[in-house]
């Protein structure tokens, strides 16, 4: 006799509740960058549109970005550390590959027990985070989950890289996912594409930097080959981007805001008008004082949006991101 096994018992929908974001004290501007490379201000801001980005000091751990970012998200959602049941966190510059920072996030939190755990999906880390947790409050395995992008992209920046030595920035954002008795995180549109993975990746693995004597390699760094990235996200990011207002049900016409990965100024204003976003969408541009920071660049960039007045609680927002793997994900949420 085949046992019944009971059906789980979820939220009929889910929702962010809370953001919270953390910035390195530190601010560099490309003047520093300059110190390292043969290039300008004026070609760093024309190819990328960044002025100037946040590093991380000595104390500005991963851990203790996430601590902050996501103290701050907890606040923000009116809850209590101790309800929260899941803690996601996405980043790639985490170098100690076991035990999970998030678990020790969430008992520096006072979480409790809850489950814990990281993801590498790259620049899509959070928007896999933000998926995972909606799935999670709607199957009933979590009632609150704190989802936390953080990254210190400082550690892994050759700044004699002419390509990427000025793109790269530190940070944490975290966002509170819990129930909603509305719709208010869309269907997910959310892929690889494997074949692309050359085009950003660490420069060499672990084991080969640990095998080769110290005279003969350098410490892994992020490379990219950026004309095959531009030409990636544009062209196919853009349409990704619809299918998530497609799944989502409504138009460019019905958003208030778009929070995509800041990877790129160009990038953005490409997508914009290949989606045909109207002039009173507000955009994220969060890259031009904080840089590229990976999985942390969609919460910082919404918390940023939400704390100047540009975007407000409620308002419907799309949200992409997209990076190393080559991974994507996008979806339309309400904005807490």
């Amino acid at each position: 006799m085949t046992a019944k096994i009971s059906p789980s018992k979820g939220s009929p929908y889910a929702r962010i509740l809370g953001v919270g974001g953390y910035r390195p004290s530190r601010v560099v501007p490309n003047e520093v960058i300059l110190e390292h490379i043969d290039s300008s201000d004026e070609w760093i801001r024309s190819r990328s549109g960044i002025a100037s980005r946040h590093w991380a000091g000595p104390d500005e751990t991963v851990a203790e970005m996430s601590i902050a970012a996501g103290g701050k998200a907890v606040a923000d959602a009116g809850i209590s550390a101790s309800d929260i049941d899941a803690v996601i966190v996405a980043t790639v510059s985490h170098f100690k590959q076991t035990p999970a920072v998030a678990t020790d996030i969430a008992y520096r939190l006072g979480a409790g027990k809850p489950a814990a755990f990281d993801i590498s999906a790259g620049c899509a880390g959070f928007t896999y985070g933000l998926t995972l947790a909606k799935g999670m409050v709607t199957d009933g395995t979590a009632q609150y989950v704190l989802v936390i992008g953080v990254e210190r992209l400082s550690d892994l920046t050759d700044l004699e890289d002419r390509a990427t030595a000025f793109l790269f920035g530190d940070g944490a954002g975290a966002v509170i996912i819990g129930p909603s008795q509305e719709p208010a995180i869309g269907p997910t549109v959310w892929g690889s594409e494997g074949d692309k993975a050359e085009t950003i990746k660490q420069t060499l693995p672990w084991d080969v930097y640990r095998d080769t004597p110290a005279e003969q390699v350098r410490f892994p760094a992020l490379t990219q080959e950026g004309q095959a990235v531009f030409r990636w996200a544009v062209f196919e990011m853009a349409k990704v981007a619809q299918e998530a207002l497609d799944a989502a049900g409504i138009t460019a016409e019905d958003l208030d805001a778009f929070i995509p990965h800041q990877a790129n100024m160009r990038i953005i204003d490409s997508m914009i008008k290949a989606l045909k976003l109207p002039d009173h969408v507000a955009v994220a541009r969060d890259i031009e004082t904080t840089g590229n920071t990976s999985a942390a660049s969609i919460p910082l960039a919404m918390e940023r949006l939400l704390a100047t007045g540009a975007a407000k609680s409620g308002d419907t927002a799309l949200v992409i991101g997209f990076g190393a793997g080559l991974v994507y994900a996008a979806t339309v949420v309400t904005l807490p």
